[in-house]
């Protein structure tokens, strides 16, 4: 998922919430696709997300310049659906990169809103640090362009034991079961990917 990007004085972000799994049926697919796009809760959080995506790039864009490109489409990757939105917004010429990552990071996506409070009770609730896990990777250029990706959907490699994390958005209407299952489809690619790289 990206977190920010910027080239010249573009400024990108791709909110990305709401997820259903892929299956080896296409009707099946579609159907899933479909019941996502309509779930309330999915839409509610996708919607909290591009908002503050907007605010977010909107502290260091120009007046009037932020607005989604692309707004609630369902995008497809090997193993889950997502709804994904496009926001952007031109950097004002008082602010660079920098602060533009700055504006963004942590994504709310694995922080939540209002992200101090939501990170406050992250702290409180999760046992063990993150680590990598949902931080950032990517690039700064010398030209002022800069590429930035969430570090979900990844393979922690230490002492020749793999470690996969994956997590899903809680709101007040969330079904605790529903939740998991979302951990798990997430966790899926890279659960596959480790049983073929040890066979």
């Amino acid at each position: 998922e990206m977190l920010v990007r910027i080239t010249d004085d573009k400024v990108e972000t791709f909110p990305i919430a709401g997820t259903r799994k892929i299956t080896d049926d296409e009707e099946k697919n579609k159907q899933l696709a479909d019941e996502l796009i309509h779930d309330e809760k999915e839409l509610a959080e996708h919607t909290m997300l591009v908002d503050l995506g907007r605010n977010d790039i909107g502290r260091v864009c120009k007046y009037g310049t932020v607005h989604p490109e692309s707004l609630m489409e369902i995008k497809r990757f090997s193993h889950v659906q997502h709804i994904v939105s496009h926001v952007v917004g031109n950097l004002a010429p008082e602010n660079d990169m920098f602060d533009a990552f700055q504006a963004v990071f942590p994504a709310g996506t694995v922080s939540g809103a209002p992200k101090v409070r939501a990170m406050e009770i992250i702290d409180e609730l999760e046992t063990e640090a993150r680590g990598p896990y949902a931080g950032a990777v990517g690039y700064f250029s010398y030209n002022g362009c800069c590429d930035f990706a969430i570090a979900i959907r990844s393979i922690f490699i230490e002492d020749g034991k793999g470690f996969v994390q994956s997590g899903a958005g809680i709101v007040s209407d969330s079904i605790p079961e529903n939740e998991f299952k979302e951990t798990e489809h997430k966790a899926g690619a890279m659960l596959q990917a480790l049983k073929e790289a040890s066979s």
